[in-house]
């Protein structure tokens, strides 16, 4: 990318062929399965729900696991918890890697199910174990997740997104087994935003995108949002930023000057003195999802979350 390129516009399709195929298996497992676990991640509740599961798993028992709360604004988290619980929609902040809220999960299944347990003892079908469902979309924390709650490496976990292994059945305790299954995202994003918000967080993969314009993107959130954590990140003064947002120039010019900013300070320099605008923004995305610019929450409650 160059500062005369609009960099406004990004376009992202990506469903492969074992989404469409995964997706039939899941309406099929449906059958089996008591109570719906979605993984939503907690920075982007709305983005991270795939509108196509919600649809096929309406009619069941639902709880809504927003993971990866611990790089998540805790006041945001709060809020989503509030919302979700005001539309009577059960759900639990779960950090995956420190096992935050796990405990907490597994006590609102076993509350959720408590009524069906009784009538299904009443009519003798005593001892019958709770059978949940894991759903989410590729990186969300499905793997980590199911690891800590079976508090083993059960599942297979990779490095990219959409690569936990075929359908496996997990005992979480004496009262619940669990089924696994792939990620899935959905055909078509309806909403710029929503691609922007899965390219931030790593959901798609990294080799189909223009990493120069997605950090261009966040930078430009950052900006608007979070200012402060960015400056403080890469040792951006304020008077800085104000001065190089108010030059006569298209605005895209001035974000991405401060883009390179950002790479001059992190020493991403090449010869000539020329800045590595692909190492910039590799740095850039790199720290978003691994929480270093700060705890951030790209969409907020009163945005609404089906």
């Amino acid at each position: 990318m160059n500062s005369n390129e609009s960099c406004h516009k990004t376009s992202i399709n990506w469903y492969p062929g074992h989404m469409a195929k995964t997706k039939k298996q899941i309406i099929q497992d449906l059958k089996l399965i008591d109570i719906v676990i979605e993984l939503l991640d907690a920075r982007i509740p709305i983005s991270s729900q795939n509108p196509n599961i919600a649809e096929i798993t309406k009619n069941k028992k639902k709880i809504i696991i927003l993971n990866k709360c611990d790089l998540a604004n805790e006041n945001e988290n709060k809020k989503w918890i509030q919302y979700l619980e005001s539309k009577n929609i059960p759900a639990v902040l779960v950090d995956s890697n420190s096992g935050k809220g796990i405990e907490e999960c597994i006590k609102k299944i076993e509350q959720i199910m408590q009524i069906d347990l009784q009538m299904q003892s009443e009519k003798g079908r005593i001892g019958r174990k709770i059978r949940a469902m894991i759903l989410g979309i590729p990186n969300v924390g499905k793997s980590s997740f199911i690891n800590r709650i079976a508090k083993k490496t059960s599942a297979g976990v990779g490095n990219r997104p959409g690569v936990t292994k075929q359908k496996q059945w997990i005992r979480i305790n004496e009262k619940i087994e669990l089924l696994d299954t792939p990620g899935v995202l959905w055909p078509k994003f309806e909403s710029e935003e929503v691609a922007l918000n899965l390219c931030f967080t790593g959901t798609i993969k990294e080799e189909i995108l223009d990493k120069v314009e997605i950090a261009y993107q966040l930078t430009k959130f950052l900006l608007e949002k979070e200012r402060k954590k960015l400056c403080e990140r890469y040792k951006l003064e304020e008077e800085y930023i104000e001065k190089t947002l108010a030059k006569e120039q298209p605005e895209n010019e001035n974000i991405y000057e401060i883009m390179l900013q950002i790479g001059k300070n992190r020493g991403c320099i090449m010869s000539g003195g020329k800045i590595d605008e692909e190492k910039t923004a590799r740095i850039i995305l790199d720290e978003f999802k691994n929480g270093q610019i700060g705890k951030i929450t790209l969409e907020c409650s009163t945005n609404k979350c089906t």
